[in-house]
């Protein structure tokens, strides 16, 4: 039992930390590259088993070593690929999500104006208050993001030695002794990848389903009516990175881009709402089956807990919040408390 506290308290002081020190983005990706090692390596040696029925001890070594050398070099091959063909797009991509912050901002300040005569009558004269509140926020962050460069390639460079370590962690060879600490953190760390597996791979399908929507929306469906919006591009990557926080994501790109479809005509507006919120509605029936069933967590759950995370932990905490706390239950549930 004091082995097992002693666990316990070693991994809440590490996520704890990780939060505190802002290495979040290294957590998430050493459990991506773990995952990704791993997952590789089966396939080869599924592959490998088809035309060889015994694999030799040293042919199963060389496998995992090619499956940590995809997952490590693999991303830079990736990056320097779209460096080379996207170069202005990516250095651009602080600015460009400051414009579009700014242009939202913008856009609030001037709603009663995008509104016909009837309707913004009838706005009570507190919502000017409210918009200039809003509106305030949001060019206080546009100003943020415009000066973010450096800490979007700080958070590359945590991600990519996170990378690293997570796929020289899952070809790591084992040792047969037996240490009941090490035993007891090699449980706690099994439960957490499980959770990120569960978490993270059904929210990286959810995203994707909605971006690969929202694009066809935006790309297609408008322009058949000779509607356009403005930051289209910024505005479909912006559904995917923020579709990967479970609800409140889609519910921050629904809001943007049905007030950027308002800067265009109220007709526009509506459209985009009434398009998001079809998609919304199969994200959340997707959402409560995929997540729900696997992590037993409730939609007020979540809510709940990514609500008191952002509060601490500001944005990070969204993102963490879904993970730390299908971990938690895991362990609450191993020990039937829950």
């Amino acid at each position: 039992m004091p082995v097992r506290m002693a666990s316990y308290v070693l991994m809440a002081a590490t996520l704890l930390l990780v939060m505190f020190v802002g290495l979040l983005p290294g957590l998430l990706a050493a459990c991506l590259g773990f995952l990704l090692t791993r997952w590789i390596n089966s396939w080869l040696l599924f592959l490998v088993r088809k035309g060889c029925h015994h694999p030799s001890a040293k042919l199963l070594g060389w496998l995992s070593t090619i499956a940590a050398t995809l997952v490590i070099v693999g991303p830079l091959v990736v990056m320097f690929f779209a460096l080379s063909h996207y170069r202005g797009f990516f250095l651009a991509a602080p600015h460009q999500f400051s414009e579009l912050t700014d242009y939202v901002a913008r856009t609030i300040l001037d709603f009663k104006d995008n509104l016909p005569e009837d309707i913004a009558a009838m706005l009570p004269k507190e919502a000017e208050d409210f918009q200039r509140t809003v509106a305030v926020y949001l060019l206080s962050k546009a100003a943020a993001l415009a000066n973010a460069g450096k800490i979007w390639l700080l958070g590359i460079l945590y991600a990519y030695v996170g990378l690293l370590i997570g796929a020289l962690g899952a070809i790591r060879v084992h040792k047969k002794m037996h240490a009941p600490l090490s035993d007891a953190l090699k449980l706690r760390v099994a439960r957490f990848g499980d959770a990120f597996r569960q978490i993270v791979t059904a929210q990286f399908w959810i995203a994707s389903f909605n971006t690969v929507l929202t694009a066809l929306f935006l790309l297609v469906v408008l322009p058949a009516f000779d509607l356009r919006l403005p930051y289209t591009p910024v505005l479909i990557s912006l559904t995917f990175f923020a579709g990967l926080i479970p609800i409140v994501g889609n519910l921050l790109c629904n809001v943007v881009i049905t007030i950027v479809g308002l800067s265009v005509s109220p007709v526009t507006a509506l459209v985009c709402l009434a398009f998001l919120i079809l998609i919304h509605k199969a994200e959340y029936f997707i959402n409560a089956k995929v997540v729900g069933q696997k992590t037993h967590i409730a939609v007020w759950e979540l809510l709940a807990v990514m609500f008191v995370s952002e509060a601490i932990f500001g944005p990070a905490g969204l993102v963490a919040a879904p993970l730390f706390y299908a971990y938690l239950k895991k362990e609450l549930e191993a020990v039937r408390l829950v």
